[in-house]
């Protein structure tokens, strides 16, 4: 189900975020009914019927003859578009949907405007990178920005490049250890994955008519494999959804002001690409590089290079290095995986 986007323009508060900042910070104490409906310029019947709505939603809010207390640790953990403060109007929420990358689509086709976050509580077909499934139990955090960038397909790399860092990052402050990139789209702690990059688009001759960035966090799920792990498991305790949503958005909007606000690459941006390496997981090592196109799980992938992973360069390639660093060797991100011996 669709929770319906915000009536509000960008940038405005409704009066279930309002009502829910004051109960945070008031950290448990009763608020007035009265005083509730003064601030918000409403009723006290108004204020009721967004209380109502929000415990419907799931919300644990208490009622006495005093007014309306909750408790902030037991409602931390919701994907509501309400959640998001001024960001609000730009949140579509699915309790369940096949893909948000699918639901990314649709918004594209409708002419739904850069800066839409789809986001599930749970998806059903799940995506991963060249028709592979990313399991999507309840408790991770699976959205999808739908950027217009307007920039050339040749950059297509870039802006998952820029999720891919601001993806780490906020992990790494989430569970207080570094989060490593692994080229193209993966996110690993510990040698352990915790998160993945998808991306899709349309163009119209060589210009990008939008993107689709998708991004899939173990954060409170029971990881997949024994190759993965969640958030959870590394600070021991539930973590909240919606703050490392918040603290995404809020990497890649500094990441988006210090490349260019309109992601305005020129065929590569040598700070992205730096940031990257910065965090890159296992350079110096030895690796493969396999075309894993069309590969089915009883083929072998065919390899394509041996040498030393060497980071990536400005334009988002792959860099191998022969042996003896004689040759270079640079690969796009596509249907091609780097494999580490």
């Amino acid at each position: 189900m669709l929770v319906n986007k915000s009536k509000n323009s960008p940038g405005r508060l409704s009066t279930k975020a309002k009502l829910l900042m004051v109960l945070r910070d008031q950290a448990g104490k009763t608020v007035s009914g009265s005083k509730l409906a003064s601030d918000f310029g409403i009723s006290r019947v108004g204020v009721w019927k967004c209380i109502q709505s929000l415990l419907a939603a799931g919300y644990l809010i208490k009622a006495n003859d005093s007014g309306y207390f909750m408790d902030p640790d037991k409602n931390s953990d919701f994907l509501y578009p309400w959640e998001f403060g001024e960001k609000e109007a730009m949140f579509r929420f699915f309790e369940s949907t096949a893909s948000t990358m699918n639901n990314a689509r649709d918004f594209a086709s409708q002419g739904q405007i850069s800066g839409i976050v789809a986001v599930a509580d749970t998806q059903r077909a799940g995506r991963g990178r060249n028709g592979r499934t990313w399991a999507s139990r309840q408790g991770g955090l699976y959205c999808t920005f739908l950027d217009r960038p307007a920039i050339p397909i040749a950059d297509y790399s870039m802006p998952a490049m820029l999720y891919q860092i601001a993806a780490a990052r906020a992990i790494s402050s989430v569970c207080g250890q570094p989060a490593k990139l692994r080229w193209p789209n993966d996110i690993y702690i510990d040698g352990r994955k915790i998160a993945g990059i998808i991306t899709e688009l349309e163009a119209e001759g060589d210009m990008i008519s939008w993107l689709a960035t998708g991004i899939g966090v173990n954060v409170n799920n029971l990881s997949p494999s024994a190759k993965a792990i969640s958030c959870s498991e590394i600070v021991r305790h539930a973590v909240s959804r919606r703050a490392l949503l918040t603290a995404i958005i809020k990497e890649a909007d500094q990441l988006k002001k210090s490349a260019g606000s309109t992601l305005a690459f020129a065929q590569g941006n040598r700070y992205l690409a730096a940031e990257w390496n910065s965090l890159a997981d296992c350079i110096g090592a030895k690796a493969a590089i396999v075309d894993s196109v069309n590969i089915s799980r009883d083929e072998k992938s065919r390899l394509l290079a041996r040498g030393i992973f060497a980071g990536i360069d400005p334009a988002g390639r792959c860099i191998i290095n022969s042996q003896d660093k004689s040759k270079a060797m640079y690969f796009n991100p596509g249907p091609v995986s780097v494999m580490f011996i």
